[in-house]
């Protein structure tokens, strides 16, 4: 049975409404908790329901709570939903272009040529196991619970690394640092990357966790679900 239109927006709707949530509460990390939303957002909801549920979810999350920082989040976590959403599917060529782009653009600027290589190592990590993590994705929709659990974390891992990716290419290569003076080469490297690693690292081995204690329960009990199916889209 498929899902009629009005149940896809009503769990559009609904993580939308999660993403603003998990926005709004505290968090002691680099980020905030909607980053560990995204990847189930990709995976339950698909690339294009998925990426519209974050970016609502996103900008009015940062509506009701302002933030100067409010651009690299509506930019970052839609393309985080996105990634884990083509994985799911087993697209790998648009997030290897999406990756390389980045990446690319940030060792050409000056900066990325100067700043510590260590302070981005997931971000090449998970670029080489985006194909991996594309062509086991398809174990998400499957009952074996080994297989599902080795898609999601690795979906999860590709997935927040990508938001990571995108916020490091707008503040460097796009140069939205421009637009905060206090923000020298040195501020930059000593008080963002430095101590950022270290907390997106971090979040790396939760986005994990994560995985295997929610994501993975989550995707067997929506199973059971009447008339729902996923992806969404």
């Amino acid at each position: 049975m498929n899902m009629s239109k009005a149940l896809k927006t009503g769990v559009t709707a609904i993580f939308a409404a999660l993403h603003v949530v998990l926005y709004l509460l505290p968090s002691p990390l680099w980020r905030n908790w909607a980053v560990f939303l995204e990847p189930i957002e990709g995976i339950i909801l698909g690339p294009s329901a998925g990426f519209l549920a974050a970016l609502i979810g996103s900008g009015l999350g940062r509506i009701i709570k302002p933030d100067p920082l409010w651009m690299f989040g509506v930019v970052a976590e839609p393309l985080g939903v996105l990634t884990a959403g083509f994985l799911a599917k087993g697209k790998w060529k648009p997030i290897v272009a999406i990756y390389t782009i980045m990446l690319g653009a940030y060792f050409i600027h000056p900066f990325g040529q100067m700043l510590p290589v260590w302070t981005i190592l997931d971000i090449p990590i998970a670029l080489i196991l985006i194909y991996p993590a594309a062509k086991v994705g398809k174990f998400v929709y499957e009952k074996n619970y080994l297989h599902l659990t080795l898609a999601s974390t690795l979906i999860f891992f590709v997935g927040t690394v990508a938001d990571s990716l995108t916020r490091v290419f707008l503040l460097v290569p796009v140069g939205l640092y421009k637009f905060f003076p206090e923000l020298s080469f040195e501020v930059l490297r000593d008080y963002v990357f430095v101590p950022g690693a270290a907390l997106s690292f971090a979040e790396d081995g939760l986005a994990i966790i994560m995985s295997i204690l929610i994501g993975v329960p989550l995707i067997i009990a929506l199973r059971k679900v009447p008339a729902f199916e996923y992806p969404v889209t």
